[in-house]
């Protein structure tokens, strides 16, 4: 018999990688199937991805943390790097400043200093 949440049992314990994605999947809520339609691969590449140890190219990773919404480091490592959470903006703040980034720097720069006034206006009132 097997788990119907995680499907038929691996005959071998999944990698670091595979169980840090199987987790930030779940937390997110989707299945293998949901997650594979929003990156564009299909639901056995996920699989493989939570089964085996797989060499992804930084650009999928990115996507999957992207997805997932949670931070690149948190599928990457154990444990954040400096042993604090990593923690970023959340919903549309984060989905205005990844906006933000494809901007050229001058125009990100003015953008920081307006964002830099308002969050020093909103402290002291």
């Amino acid at each position: 018999m097997f788990d119907m949440k995680r499907g038929r049992p691996s005959k071998q314990p999944r990698c670091g990688f595979g169980e840090r994605l199987l987790k930030a999947r779940e937390d997110a809520g989707l299945s293998q199937a949901q997650l594979a339609e929003k990156l564009g691969v299909l639901q056995r590449t996920v699989a493989y991805w939570e089964r085996r140890p797989s060499a992804l190219q930084p650009d999928q990773i990115a996507k999957l943390a992207m997805v997932l919404n949670v931070p690149a480091e948190r599928l990457l490592f154990d444990a954040p790097p400096n042993g604090k959470a990593v923690r970023g903006p959340a919903g549309k703040v984060k989905t205005t400043f990844e906006e933000v980034t494809k901007l050229p720097k001058q125009e990100q720069a003015k953008i920081l200093d307006v964002v830099k006034a308002l969050i020093a206006q909103a402290a002291t009132a």
